[in-house]
């Protein structure tokens, strides 16, 4: 008989970008394995509701507000949560998005700068500040969510380079912090329904349709997916598991059909009669 290794009893965990979709299930999975979890986001209410449905299943959790992008932010969000439970065992590095992007000659700088700021650069400064902090707690585990556009493209040039930044930073951190008891990985999601998903991809229509179809397994995924995965690599289970990616997206990225992209992004406008981004 195989004893669970999942549970996360006396462990303390960070889950930025938690106060609803990927992030809320990620700290609700993990709290459900007995962690502790700091729900670090910038929207107040969301973060309330989801440290209240943690407490209402008998977890413990707290609400921390940080924009990732801001460093002071991000200190005083791992300070905190020394201060409050004196270690940090896991970092789930979830906070970023998507807004304004879209093809390469469509992107704005500002548009550009701020996806990287949110995405890349916060992953960056919640590993650099959590990382003495872990150690100091005898290691941990970092996850990090990255996405399918950083595997294969698929739109979204400031998101996929964002994306695709996440997944060397996360090998980096691995290599160079193993033997200090820090393992790091990362997940890629595919198309996950939440509150924030495209009207494309959520209402009836021919893209929703066409982009169903890419997916073997017959639907879209949820929140939950993506934290199963996640607390599974934040867990003993995965001990021996570091610097890897793991890809959560139902069969998608085993192909893809050029059309999705012409329905999405429109690539057959050629970007000499369309400057929309300069």
């Amino acid at each position: 008989m195989f004893e669970s290794n999942y549970d996360r009893t006396d462990e303390v965990a960070i889950v930025t970008g938690a106060s609803n979709g990927i992030g809320r299930a990620v700290a609700e999975r993990l709290a459900a394995a007995n962690a502790t979890i700091m729900v670090a986001d910038v929207d107040d209410d969301g973060g309330t509701e989801t440290v209240g449905a943690i407490e209402d299943d008998g977890g413990t959790a707290e609400f921390v507000r940080v924009d990732v992008s801001d460093a002071n932010d991000v200190s005083a969000m791992v300070e905190a949560t020394m201060d409050a439970y004196g270690s940090v065992d896991v970092l789930v590095n979830n906070a970023g998005g998507s807004f304004d992007d879209g093809n390469p000659h469509r992107v704005s700088e500002e548009t550009w700068n701020r996806i990287i700021d949110v995405n890349l650069k916060g992953q960056f400064l919640c590993a650099r500040e959590a990382l003495p902090a872990m150690i100091e707690s005898g290691g941990g585990a970092m996850v990090h969510v990255s996405s399918v556009n950083a595997r294969t493209g698929i739109g979204l040039a400031a998101y996929s380079a964002a994306k695709n930044g996440i997944l060397a930073l996360s090998r980096l951190i691995a290599t160079q912090y193993g033997r200090h008891g820090i393992r790091s990985n990362a997940v890629c999601p595919g198309s996950i329904i939440t509150d924030a998903s495209s009207e494309k991809l959520t209402n009836e229509g021919p893209v929703r349709e066409e982009w169903l179809n890419q997916y073997p397994v017959g639907r879209f995924g949820c929140p939950e997916d993506v934290a199963a995965a996640v607390a599974f690599l934040a867990s003993d289970a995965a001990s021996f598991i570091s610097g890897t990616e793991l890809t959560i997206d139902g069969g998608l990225t085993a192909g893809l059909d050029q059309q999705l992209e012409t329905m999405m992004y429109d690539i057959d406008d050629s970007p000499a009669h369309d400057r929309g981004g300069a």
